[in-house]
């Protein structure tokens, strides 16, 4: 594994985890279970799903990239996060077509889309037809199973436009 930076919670106990490592994560339960916290585990592993409005992520808006918190597969830009009124983090498209999986979902009633990790094929939430352009997609994503990266790009240029602001402001 290669040593990129990894969310502190992560850091220690899962040897996967990795932004740049796109190759597929095959590991049983009893081994998941070791390495992840017990709330991504359930959501992750379990299917679980997050009370509404919890996640840390449903109102946040910053700039970069959303990760799975299992594995650390590339899921979501920033740009296409939108507000849906759903309770969750939505987006109306993923990083890549490999970035995530989709498989039926006919629990509870329902006819769904399940959306799963890409890499580790980790449980995320669901895809409804009804977001916004230009995808027309809602995928509606539990936040525990979500890290961010803020954009180091932006974070550079937000310092260079703020000095250049003080050495205008001094002028």
């Amino acid at each position: 594994m290669d040593n990129e930076k990894k969310p502190a919670s992560l850091a220690s106990k899962n040897p996967v985890y990795s932004n740049t490592d796109i190759s597929k994560v095959v590991l049983p339960d009893e081994e998941w279970k070791k390495i992840l916290p017990k709330d991504v585990y359930h959501i992750a592993r379990e299917k679980g799903t997050e009370r509404p409005r919890s996640s840390k992520y449903e109102d946040f808006s910053e700039i970069g990239t959303y990760y799975c918190a299992v594995c650390g597969n590339a899921l979501f830009k920033s740009d296409t996060k939108f507000e849906s009124g759903c309770g969750w983090p939505s987006f109306y498209e993923p990083v890549s077509k490999g970035s995530i999986i989709y498989t039926p979902d006919n629990t509870h009633g329902m006819h769904r889309t399940e959306v799963m990790c890409g890499r580790c094929k980790s449980h995320l939430g669901h895809v409804f037809d009804d977001g916004p352009p230009p995808t027309g997609l809602r995928y509606c994503i539990n936040g525990v199973v979500l890290d961010f990266e803020k954009a180091q790009e932006a974070e550079k240029k937000y310092s260079e436009e703020g000095t250049r602001d003080k050495k205008t402001s001094k002028d």
